[in-house]
């Protein structure tokens, strides 16, 4: 299944996000063999640094960084998806603004529920940064009347067990961008959610 044929955005209504950036992962993937969606936040403002560019994109250098931290032998993105981990973004265009609007993120969860909802034998959801993670609380609430993360700091939250029926969900902060390099700390915290998630992937 090509993602590029089941994800589209046409109609690009959105003020501050850049258009021209628009993307989603460019796979011809099988869904069944994905156990684990890791959503995080925005594309980087240049797709030479997206996780699935050719060489070493820098998105991928600090995701690679979290899984290795988790326990991971991981060299690239290939090696991510053998494990059965689909990475990809909450919001599909890089940011334009530091800010991102309630009905930016409302058109987003479109796009973002029907890409989930390719992959219907997920067993662990690993919600990376405050967009990718209220973005996903909306869609679960549409769809069971009732939000899954409850309200709170991503710290507090993210020490809580939280369930979609059988799936395990993550709360968490972003492995990717230039922020994670600042905040050092968070790689740590990251690492270790991740190995839980990891974890109970397995189980």
């Amino acid at each position: 299944m090509k993602m590029i044929d089941n994800i589209k955005c046409s109609a690009f209504p959105c003020a501050d996000i850049d258009k021209k950036g628009f993307i989603v992962p460019p796979l011809d993937i099988d869904p069944a063999k994905i156990k684990l969606l890791m959503i995080t936040e925005a594309p980087p403002p240049d797709p030479s640094e997206y996780f699935y560019a050719p060489g070493s994109p820098f998105y991928l250098r600090t995701t690679l960084q979290a899984f290795k931290e988790a326990g991971e032998v991981v060299k690239s993105i290939q090696d991510i998806l053998g494990l059965g981990i689909y990475i990809t973004t909450a919001i599909k265009c890089p940011k334009a603004a530091l800010t991102i609007s309630t009905g930016t993120l409302s058109n987003c969860a479109a796009l973002l529920a029907k890409e989930t909802a390719l992959f219907p034998g997920v067993k662990v959801f690993f919600l990376g940064g405050d967009a990718a993670i209220k973005m996903m609380n909306g869609i679960w609430k549409q769809q069971t009347g009732k939000k899954v993360i409850p309200a709170g700091s991503t710290y507090k939250i993210r020490k809580e067990a939280n369930f979609l029926g059988d799936a395990r969900v993550f709360p968490s902060y972003t492995p990717a961008g230039k922020n994670i390099l600042i905040e050092k700390s968070k790689m740590g915290v990251i690492a270790r959610d991740l190995r839980e998630a990891l974890k109970y992937m397995r189980k």
